[in-house]
């Protein structure tokens, strides 16, 4: 079977063209002015008309957390919830955090995301490997690690059940130099969180607005140095994910003033929501404790600079989803609120409202972030993250000047909140392919767990 999506702008990191795309056996294998032409009525190509609308390569997203257990509590969405509302909002590969947990081998940690993801992802998926324990027998896994598809790793720099010292970092990052494996850190200084929450509750202050209180900027932009100063030493590229302020940002400037390489990814929250949200009454602000936290006005108005400037390379969404329910744990102590909230889904919507239709950014930067500059980062360009012949017939056609407001009620997300409740957006994905096959039509979800594993190549470079 054939399809021919027909009339749609199409969106590539390097400009916009209108044209036809035609898909065979899952693949895109041309593209092209009048391409229905080429068939006579007798021959079976499904058409798509995507006159008017803009033609993506299908999203990824690049920082989900599906079915890991925080806190004493599960993530309210598994593989299966979760990937039904990614794919709804245009993501058609996710990369999710495997964790090694303490005492377990890289491979045992692998098999059981594998058990967890396998047979249930209505999209493409893969693994990055989170390390807590490192030894030799460790160090020698990442060989078959990288074997198996599995190039790029996380570390963390807070949380003590995951969180390696400054001796590991530099054994780690000179072991990924040598592989071509690339790692994301989580930067946040644990000693300056710890200190600071000791303090609030010596004073008593064990509501919501502690979480943000505790967890400062400066502990963010500390941590950052900290780890690029390390990289320094090893010579080795590395990705901060999940920046959040402008403090953090000016140390990956000043590391890349002395010629380090260094990738950034940000998140839609940490662009369009701030602190303010954890004042709310009757511990609604428990809905927005995420790690690390909300930040200023002023700090989003600096992420979108360096975004429009090209400072960061990629938007994630840390999807990392709790019920209400859930959140409560934490009620009489903010230490217990489970960190994360949903937004698989709405990413593309968002970046496409408050980035391109307000002028912050262009289409083809929401490309980049979205589509190419992931793909290239972690080993899955041209194969994902493009529009082009030979290419994965992944597409997102999404509509502009369509006004819709973000709601509970119509996500796919297994929270019983939109983080983004009352929204309004000025985009609709009305349709998804993945490897050629129409998984989403008219902003409904009509085909589920079509998704396959994906083996990861090495890194290449983005700007």
């Amino acid at each position: 079977m054939r399809s021919l999506v027909r009339g749609g702008t199409i969106v590539r990191g390097t400009g916009c063209e209108r044209a036809d795309i035609l898909i065979e056996d899952g693949k895109i294998v041309r593209i092209g002015q009048g391409l229905g032409e080429l068939f006579s009525d007798d021959e079976e190509v499904v058409v798509e008309d995507a006159e008017g609308s803009y033609v993506f390569p299908g999203f990824i997203d690049a920082h989900t957390h599906f079915d890991l257990h925080v806190g004493g509590t599960v993530t309210a969405d598994d593989f299966e919830t979760g990937t039904k509302a990614a794919v709804r909002g245009g993501t058609t590969t996710i990369i999710d955090f495997g964790t090694q947990y303490h005492g377990e081998t890289l491979k045992q940690a692998l098999k059981n995301w594998h058990e967890k993801a396998d047979g249930k992802c209505s999209c493409d998926y893969s693994f990055h490997m989170s390390i807590s324990d490192w030894n030799e027998a460790v160090s020698a896994e990442l060989d078959d690690m990288m074997a198996e598809g599995i190039t790029s790793f996380k570390l963390y720099m807070t949380y003590p059940d995951m969180m390696v010292d400054d001796r590991a970092f530099y054994q780690i990052l000179k072991r990924f130099k040598e592989l071509g494996g690339i790692t994301g850190v989580h930067c946040e200084n644990s000693g300056i969180i710890d200190a600071m929450r000791e303090e609030a509750v010596k004073r008593g202050e064990m509501g919501v607005w502690s979480h943000p209180a505790t967890r400062p900027a400066a502990a963010e932009a500390e941590a950052i140095d900290r780890l690029l100063r390390i990289a320094e030493v090893v010579d080795v590229p590395v990705m901060v994910v999940h920046l959040t302020c402008k403090e953090g940002l000016d140390v990956i400037r000043a590391a890349r003033m002395r010629g380090q390489q260094v990738f950034a990814e940000t998140c839609p929250q940490y662009l369009l929501m701030d602190e303010s949200l954890y004042r709310l009454a009757d511990f609604e602000g428990a809905k927005y404790v995420i790690a690390p936290p909300l930040r200023t006005k002023e700090d989003q108005k600096a992420l979108w600079e360096a975004l429009e400037n090209g400072e960061i390379q990629t938007i994630s969404t840390d999807h990392c989803s709790f019920t209400t329910k859930q959140k409560e744990l934490g009620r009489d102590d903010f230490r217990k609120i489970p960190g994360g909230m949903a937004g698989v889904e709405t990413r593309g919507v968002l970046v496409y409202t408050y980035g391109v239709d307000e002028g912050k950014i262009s289409l083809e930067q929401m490309c980049q972030f979205l589509s190419e500059h992931p793909a290239k980062l972690y080993g899955l360009y041209p194969q994902k993250g493009c529009i082009q012949e030979g290419s994965d017939a992944d597409l997102v056609v999404l509509k502009p000047h369509v006004q819709d407001t973000i709601t509970a009620a119509d996500q796919l997300q297994n929270v019983d909140y939109a983080p983004f409740e009352g929204t309004r957006v000025t985009g609709r994905i009305e349709t998804v392919y993945l490897r050629g096959e129409k998984v989403v039509d008219r902003h409904e979800l009509v085909q589920e767990k079509r998704g396959m594993f994906l083996k990861r190549g090495k890194m290449q470079s983005v700007r």
